[in-house]
């Protein structure tokens, strides 16, 4: 990505890399998927379990290979609510809220794999490169928010003294330590030397500070449970009434993962040259939230922090990503105990890096290079990503940039005048002819002082669409109340198509080009007629 900062090499990496940037990238989900459920307000198990499920058929179907997927905070933010009406329906203590869930994640897998087959993942290519900024701005700004919540003892409490300088030296040392390897030797995993050397810092030396265990615990939870998800199918009433509740969530939620991951996944493409397949990446999402419906997981979508680590720790095949997955449920089986036993502090200082290479440092260098309403979209986007969530942000980028592109070109329709040897005027038109266009296109013509016989020449314009044609009908008309006939030269085919009330009013004919030629009756006769007066 041209307005990215992030350097990363455009090797195609290796099995090595790949293996050591999915151990670290396991170790980063841990504390994210906990977040995440609870945020969701379910239990840590359920966002460990969605990860992993995420991440591994992901890594194996999807479009990108070195992206990872796993529970994320932006589908999270819906799930609460989707959760909490769900419990409000099953009534007091019946907790049916987390099955309304399963239930609905089936139902966001069938529509995301609907967007694969029917090939709409192409339509990420309608994001402007603005919006692409103001994404990654307001993601690595989210994700530093996020982070900062780390120094908190408790909701609204902030570390002071003693343990708030112990975390900050130790999130320090991590990111020194992160930035140094790769200068030592490239291809060493930095971000996993980093949080080990940091991990065992703390254990050796006694430290006390806040681990992935306190983390949970302070959550509410009891720590890490070992144990593979099984099969259930969501126990919730079906009926019409549950269909209804839960088809609003569903799009929401489908929509959201889609559009984080199409978004990550051009990042991700950006930044390795590569290209990936977005509608195979729309199915694999599809399937990974079904999966989870089914087998009790949080579902999810790709996840732009874990996706940077990735690669930017050298991981670029599907290895990586199954590597991540398998290291993932490793922890949960065996070794949950050790996992619990990393500090919050280290993980803070990969998440740390992760901002600092995500954030887009250039928009502050072409701020004065670029359009004004470019400058516009990226704040706004950067706004909306951090205020509201990415969905909000992207469709509001893309709304905003289309008008704007829109308003521009409708001040491109013009039209060069000229009269011929015969009296014949001409009106050779310029620019699209477009919803946006057609006041001006109308305000360049002059009916009441024309002469009889006028031709209107749309060789280096472009009839667009249904207002277009509507225009040329009104124009049309205006001519034949003034007892006048107008000529239109140069419709492609599909043009001509489209103007089928504007025939029975006007001839319309191309001389110099048969090709356009739109059946007329009398048209041998009417070209006859008008070399005829030519003479």
């Amino acid at each position: 990505m041209e307005s990215n900062p992030v350097l990363v090499s455009n090797s195609k990496g290796s099995v090595q890399a790949d293996i050591f940037s999915g151990l670290t990238v396991a170790l980063a989900l841990v504390p994210e998927a906990v977040a995440f459920s609870f945020v969701a307000g379910v239990s840590p198990m359920v966002g460990l379990y969605g990860a992993f499920m995420m991440c591994l058929i992901t890594a194996v179907l999807g479009g990108r290979p070195g992206m990872i997927s796993g529970a994320t905070g932006a589908m999270a933010v819906v799930m609460v609510n989707l959760v909490l009406e769900g419990n409000a329906l099953g009534g007091a203590g019946s907790h049916a809220g987390l099955q309304y869930l399963f239930f609905t994640l089936l139902l966001v897998g069938v529509f995301q794999a609907l967007a694969g087959i029917f090939r709409l993942g192409k339509f990420i290519r309608m994001v402007p490169r603005s919006v692409m900024m103001g994404f990654v701005n307001g993601l690595a700004i989210v994700i530093f928010l996020s982070q900062l919540k780390m120094f908190q003892a408790a909701e609204g409490v902030w570390l002071q003294g003693e343990p708030l300088w112990i975390m900050a030296g130790l999130v320090a040392l991590t990111m020194c330590i992160l930035l140094a390897v790769p200068k030592i030797h490239k291809k060493w995993p930095g971000a996993l030397i980093a949080i080990i050397s940091v991990s065992l810092l703390v254990l050796f030396a006694r430290i006390d500070t806040a681990t992935v265990l306190s983390f949970i615990q302070s959550k509410g939870g009891t720590g890490i449970v070992s144990g593979l998800p099984t099969f259930a199918f969501p126990r919730v009433p079906l009926t019409w009434g549950t269909l209804v509740f839960i088809t609003p969530y569903a799009l929401i939620l489908a929509a959201v993962g889609l559009i984080e991951s199409l978004m990550t996944l051009t990042l991700i493409d950006e930044l390795t040259d590569t290209h990936g397949s977005g509608n195979r990446e729309c199915m694999a999402q599809g399937l990974g939230n079904f999966v989870n419906g089914l087998f009790g997981g949080m579902g999810g979508c790709a996840m732009i922090g874990q996706s940077i680590i990735n690669i930017t720790s050298g991981g670029r095949g599907r290895l990586s990503g199954i590597v991540a997955a398998g290291a993932l449920l490793f922890f949960i089986l065996f070794t949950s105990r050790y996992i619990e036993q990393v500090p919050i502090a280290a993980l803070v200082g990969v998440m740390f890096i992760v901002v600092i290479k995500t954030f887009a440092w250039s928009t502050f260098n072409i701020m004065n290079k670029i359009p004004k309403w470019d400058v516009i979209v990226i704040v706004l986007v950067t706004f909306l990503t951090v205020k509201y969530d990415l969905a909000i942000a992207v469709v509001a980028g893309v709304i905003i940039s289309a008008l704007i592109f829109a308003w521009n070109n409708a001040l491109r329709i013009r039209a060069r005048k000229m009269v011929d040897e015969h009296g014949i005027k001409h009106y050779q038109i310029y620019g699209p002819l477009f919803f946006a266009s057609t006041a001006l296109f109308l305000e360049k013509f002059d009916a009441q002082n024309d002469p009889q016989e006028v031709v209107i020449d749309f060789e280096e314009s472009r009839i667009m669409d249904q207002s277009a044609i509507e225009a040329i009908n009104k124009l049309a008309e205006t001519y034949e109340r003034s007892g006048k006939s107008i000529h239109l030269w140069h419709l492609s085919k599909d043009c001509v198509r489209l103007i089928r009330k504007a025939e029975k009013i006007c001839v319309v004919n191309i001389l110099e080009d048969p090709d356009y030629f739109v059946s007329i009756d009398d048209f041998r006769q009417y070209r006859e007629n008008l070399e005829f007066e030519a003479l």
